[in-house]
């Protein structure tokens, strides 16, 4: 299930997961932009792909959604929370009615959604929950005080949510993902008050980069959150030290650095309250390619170390030998893990605790 799914990241998280072979449910508003998601999403190999028109705001058509989306996909395995509305506007010119539908959106939205996937997996303690945030979920900006606002309450709804599930001692799971500036079409179509065309944040990265960091988050849920592209931990690292120092840099910066030329004009779309794309497919990307980044190196780094506490592992002797991978035995859940010698001849973790008229499958296990 991916909420957001017509345009954007939604839309490159969409294609990712197809790439697996996955099932899909696309959530969004526009149905143009569903249709085209769809197509790309069978193009690059789903299983099965169905669109869903929800406004996520809407708790009874959230709940609808992931109904309908069991009925004919199966149990949710992964619910990947994307919508999001904003508008680019001095904190005085924002109009309650715009802070009201930004934050219905942003906190509500999410929760309603997270509900949705919960009242689902946790009667199988299974399944994982993965909300997609950014730097502003941490440390607001200027001219973005709504949406601000509204990812830091994300933010305290899902670590308040962890706590609770660690402590029930469910194997369902939710983590958080950071992202930077992406190159995607809310620059095009975000309510914005100011002189020139809204852009994001430079360093700019393609969606596609947030893409595989969600896609890594649903298969290794065990970290708290991650950070995606070195912007964001730079943001998140000032944030938490030198606080005062970054306040004023964002008020030296922040205004200029969210705004680009041409000057907006009265007839650009806006799509805080209608949709845009119901006829008009806006696709993944933004308009600054040639200025966006489809690499993240601090990402392959992040990767690379592993979820949890996988560097640790192997930092003690023989470590390095062992590397996490799913278990492929079939009575396992999905998604769980198991360490398996890369030598290819190395045993099971999980054979210990197997019961012993499982021992042809723990066979046919060896090896792979």
């Amino acid at each position: 299930m991916i909420t957001g799914a017509g345009a954007g990241v939604g839309r490159a998280r969409a294609v990712a997961f197809a790439a697996r072979g996955e099932r899909l449910a696309l959530i969004a508003r526009g149905r143009a932009g569903l249709e085209a998601a769809v197509h790309e999403a069978e193009q690059a190999g789903a299983a099965q792909v169905i669109v869903i028109e929800a406004d996520v705001a809407d708790a009874l058509a959230v709940k609808a959604a992931a109904a309908r989306a069991e009925e004919e996909l199966g149990p949710i395995d992964v619910w990947v929370n994307d919508a999001f509305a904003s508008v680019f506007a001095p904190f005085a010119e924002i109009s309650p009615e715009e802070f009201r539908r930004i934050t219905e959106v942003g906190r509500p939205g999410y929760v309603y959604a997270t509900r949705a996937a919960l009242d689902r997996m946790l009667p199988r303690d299974r399944g994982v929950v993965v909300q997609v945030g950014s730097a502003i979920a941490d440390r607001g900006i200027p001219l973005q005080s709504a949406h601000s606002g509204a990812k830091h309450a994300i933010q305290g709804s899902n670590e308040a949510l962890r706590c609770e599930l660690l402590a029930s001692g469910t194997r369902v799971r939710t983590t958080m993902v950071q992202i930077p500036a992406v190159n995607t079409p809310q620059f095009d179509w975000v309510c914005c008050r100011l002189p020139n065309r809204a852009q994001p944040v430079p360093p700019i990265y393609q969606p596609q980069v947030a893409a595989r960091a969600v896609l890594f988050a649903a298969d290794h849920p065990g970290r708290r959150e991650y950070w995606v592209g070195a912007s964001t931990v730079a943001t998140l690292l000032a944030n938490a030290i030198v606080t005062r120092l970054l306040d004023r840099y964002l008020a030296r910066t922040g205004f200029d650095s969210q705004q680009k030329d041409p000057r907006r004009s009265a007839d650009d779309p806006d799509n805080l309250f209608e949709q845009v794309d119901r006829t008009r497919d806006f696709g993944s990307h933004g308009r600054f390619d040639d200025r966006a980044s489809g690499r993240g190196r601090q990402q392959q780094v992040a990767h690379a170390l592993g979820p949890g506490r996988r560097g640790a592992a192997r930092a003690r002797p023989g470590g390095g030998a062992f590397a996490r991978r799913r278990c492929r035995v079939p009575f396992m859940d999905a998604g769980q893990t198991c360490r398996i010698r890369r030598t290819g001849k190395g045993g099971c973790d999980h054979a210990s605790r197997i019961e012993p008229q499982a021992g042809a499958a723990v066979r046919a296990h060896q090896g792979q």
